[in-house]
């Protein structure tokens, strides 16, 4: 049974084997990858020091870099075996506006096509609700059909589609 678990250095071993599937470079949408800078992922002390950086951006008493919103992760697991991750961050700034969204999400590839990502977005709409969201944004690649399937799936609304500095983005707002 799928599950939505803090990170945990513990998985290190399966989120290795996970992060393998996807081809270098790739951005995985709410891994929290961004907090990581060129961190060697393999390094088990490294790795935890990661995901205590993911757990500490949740806490909304901990003051954050500029340009940084708090934000909350969760890792989508079977059985100790890493899926994917989805993160809700806190508040929106300009970028996340523009780009971003509030729920961004990623699922590894020999996981996907099992509608673990509609269910982890439909998991975490409550938590939205919980922080006093009254609405989230969401945003995906035009040429993303899956994903706009699993945010259509949860409610999205499409506002707009616009050119970003990630690219062509679809953006839309889900109403809590």
């Amino acid at each position: 049974m799928s599950q939505l678990i803090t990170p945990t250095a513990r998985l290190h071993d399966s989120w290795l084997a996970a992060h393998a599937e996807w081809s270098p470079g790739v951005n995985q949408d709410g891994s929290g990858m961004r907090l990581a800078g060129d961190d060697a992922f393999a390094v088990p002390e490294v790795f935890a020091s990661w995901v205590g950086r993911l757990r500490e951006q949740a806490d909304r008493t901990r003051p954050l870099p500029e340009g940084r919103v708090h934000a909350t992760h969760w890792w989508i697991v079977e059985d100790d075996t890493y899926l994917g991750a989805i993160d809700l961050r806190h508040e929106l700034n300009d970028f996340l506006l523009r780009a971003g969204g509030h729920i961004g999400y990623s699922v590894r590839p020999s996981a996907r096509r099992r509608g673990l990502a509609t269910w982890a977005l439909g998991a975490v709409l409550p938590e939205a609700r919980a922080l006093g969201l009254g609405r989230v944004l969401l945003t995906c690649d035009d040429d993303n059909t899956a994903s706009a399937r699993t945010i259509e799936h949860n409610g999205g609304v499409l506002e707009d589609v616009r050119p970003t500095e990630l690219g062509l983005k679809r953006r839309y707002w889900i109403e809590l």
